[in-house]
């Protein structure tokens, strides 16, 4: 089958009542309400708020509230009032996305009547069997062409209403390219190699994550991706959905260091309680998270307390240590002092 851009999925925001022309760059923080927010977040935040409001970007914020299992009632306005406690602020209304779920159907109809997408009703266990291991540092299973059904070459019809069921994306044998990330450089992503036939729409009646952001991003006119360099293999799935959309322009993306706990492992539970609200509830001071988040980010040797608005005024990404940051002993006994 040859791909081809699909039947173009509108990217004009005014159409939809989002936004008028673009003037200007924008970027969106894009909380998902799965628990509270910790320092790796509050970093992460802060370097793409900083960045926005050095440069002029518009900044929007958009609740990604689609994985129904993992969210916790009142996450998310937990995370926005604890944002706005760190200094953080947005421009227009906060959207969320399962408020209006029309606008992945329609993405859905286009790419399955285009032959980019197909049914498929092999559960987790059947793929595991008979493919391959999953990629080494990630959870996510590989789905190798040989399993795709026999019609999943042809057109075919999407109905939100039918009986449920996972909906793959056909990723094309050579699916490897190149990009210039903002901060981590020239990257190499193969979705092919990676993942394979990615889920794209779940049995759960909803759409993956990588399809939802592609037409939210879309629909807003986002222009600057800032996020975690753990997601910079997303940009592949992402990029292959845009082309099938017939999507343009994609955002440019930046790709930041996560922050790790002392044993090297990406920063959680297990490493104690670094959520910002038992930070808060216990008194130690917005200014000293942000403080802590400063020197992480180069902005100064040590630690001291700041806010947010001096933290954007000092930011410079090219100042941005280039390996991740771990958060020390040493760090959390400074911010329990404050309190």
């Amino acid at each position: 089958m040859a791909f081809e851009a699909a039947e173009q999925v509108t990217s004009d925001a005014s159409a939809d009542g989002l936004l008028g022309p673009v003037t200007r760059e924008i970027t969106r923080l894009a909380p998902s309400p799965t628990g509270a927010r910790h320092l790796g977040n509050a970093r992460t935040f802060l370097i793409n708020w900083a960045m926005a409001r050095r440069l002029g970007w518009r900044v929007l914020m958009r609740i990604e509230d689609l994985d129904t299992p993992r969210v916790k009632p009142g996450a998310a306005e937990a995370t926005l009032e604890i944002l706005r406690w760190l200094g953080l602020d947005w421009d227009g209304e906060v959207t969320t996305q399962s408020d209006d779920l029309s606008p992945y159907q329609h993405a859905m109809r286009v790419l399955a009547a285009s032959g980019w997408a197909y049914p498929c009703a092999l559960t987790r266990s059947e793929i595991e069997a008979a493919a391959s291991a999953p990629q080494e540092g990630t959870a996510e299973q590989r789905f190798p062409p040989e399993l795709r059904p026999a019609t999943s070459e042809a057109p075919s019809v999407f109905d939100a209403g039918a009986e449920p069921s996972n909906w793959r994306l056909r990723v094309p044998d050579s699916a490897a390219f190149e990009f210039e990330d903002g901060f981590a450089g020239n990257q190499r992503v193969d979705p092919a190699e990676s993942v394979g036939d990615f889920v794209i729409w779940t049995k759960r009646g909803q759409p993956s994550y990588q399809l939802a952001v592609v037409v939210d991003d879309a629909r807003q006119r986002v222009t600057r991706v800032v996020r975690g360099d753990d997601l910079i293999d997303s940009v592949g799935r992402q990029t292959l959905l845009y082309r099938a959309l017939g999507l343009t322009p994609r955002p440019g993306y930046t790709h930041v260091p996560l922050v790790l706990g002392p044993d090297g492992r990406r920063l959680a539970k297990r490493h104690g309680d670094t959520r910002l609200t038992t930070y808060r509830d216990r008194g130690t001071p917005a200014s000293r998270i942000v403080g802590l988040c400063a020197r992480w980010c180069g902005i100064c040797p040590g630690r001291e307390p700041m806010d947010a608005a001096a933290f954007a005024e000092a930011f410079d990404l090219a100042r941005l240590p280039r390996g991740p940051i771990t958060h020390t002993p040493a760090d959390e006994a400074w911010l329990l002092e404050g309190a």
